[in-house]
């Protein structure tokens, strides 16, 4: 169910053994998509292993990250190339796959999970064997824990940056760090360039609940942040997700129930392994069916739980700093004293 990263990866690992895996999905084609326009070099490992290259797809190579926050920003060396993509291609290549291996696309919209009673809006299923992909979406009958304090929301603003812009973020994705959260800005695809914040419900209602607001806020607090809202910037679709559960994940299921993508594991955004996850989930939950079908599905979570939880706590643990203004400034401080001080917290946060 789903056909992003991690239901595609899933149809794909299935129908090329063989089985004849429905992709049902909203939508009958895929949009651009707020979160995962980063991928890292982990993440271009694992789609070359499913017989995709981002860097054909037109992506754009990443090979440094730049830290701003107080002071003057830390640039670090990635330990291997990453690439900015567009959801939307690297969605559309994924569902080309997968329906190619011989998965079935369906449009339908899911309403409801009862057990392995699957209630559409124009029909329902009842399968053995049940794929959870809904992104961060969840669906009625198979909901996570939502914090209620202070949650996290996701915001994106995507443009076409002006060739200085451009030049500046060539080759480069920058974290920017806030009081509350942080900002990613990476180009894209098509000399694109994506926005994404994660960002406290707090901030956002300081600003009185309009994201245009927050963005012009943190621009007058960070100069650096400001210059990337170049002028017209105001008139973009602004788009939002509220209340990401990040530092959740699933290390129980029940047979045939197997939950993939953010609806196993939602690692911060910081961490740049979110379609890694959703990659990686896919193809071991598919492999976990061949080998031992819909009761395969306990065991796949609880092993799948163990292999990221070490990199959710330390993603957990950077998201922390990066959000709290004395923790971050003594780190980029630390950075900057010792420039490879990061790249073990880097490896960390990777998944095996």
């Amino acid at each position: 169910m789903g056909a992003g990263p991690a239901g595609c990866a899933a149809a794909i690992v299935l129908a090329r053994s063989g089985a004849h895996p429905l992709l049902v999905d909203r939508d009958a084609e895929a949009g651009d998509v707020l979160c995962g326009g980063f991928l890292s070099w982990a993440t271009a490992e694992r789609l070359r292993g499913l017989g995709i290259d981002a860097e054909a797809l037109g992506a754009h190579a990443v090979e440094r990250l730049l830290l701003f926050g107080s002071g003057r920003p830390v640039e670090i060396p990635l330990p291997r190339r990453a690439f900015g993509l567009s959801r939307k291609t690297l969605d559309s290549t994924l569902r080309r796959q997968a329906t190619e291996a011989g998965a079935e696309p369906i449009v339908e919209t899911i309403r409801q999970v009862n057990g392995h009673h699957v209630l559409g809006r124009q029909r329902e299923w009842r399968p053995e064997s049940l794929f959870l992909a809904t992104g961060k979406h969840d669906v009625r009958g198979v909901t996570r824990p939502r914090p209620t304090d202070d949650p996290a929301l996701g915001i994106r603003l995507r443009f076409r940056p002006s060739a200085t812009l451009a030049k500046r973020l060539a080759g480069t994705i920058e974290l920017h760090l806030f009081d509350g959260g942080y900002a990613g800005v990476v180009l894209q695809e098509g000399a694109s360039a994506n926005l994404c914040l994660a960002v406290r419900k707090s901030l956002l209602a300081e600003a009185g609940g309009n994201p245009v607001d927050l963005l012009s806020n943190l621009a007058a607090r960070h100069p650096h942040f400001a210059l990337r809202l170049e002028p017209g910037w105001r008139e973009g679709a602004i788009e939002t997700i509220g209340a990401v559960p990040y530092g959740w994940s699933a290390s129980t299921t029940d047979p045939g129930l197997f939950r993939l993508g953010d609806q196993a594991a939602v690692i911060p955004s910081l961490a740049g392994e979110g379609i890694d996850i959703a990659l990686a989930s896919g193809i071991a939950a598919a492999e976990a069916w061949l080998q031992g079908g819909p009761a395969a599905a306990p065991a796949f979570q609880r092993k799948f739980y163990e292999s990221v939880k070490d990199s959710m706590r330390w993603a957990g643990a950077a998201w922390s700093l990066a959000e709290t203004p004395a923790a971050a400034h003594a780190g980029l401080a630390a950075a900057r004293l010792v420039p490879g001080l990061i790249a073990p917290l880097m490896a960390a946060t990777r998944i095996a």
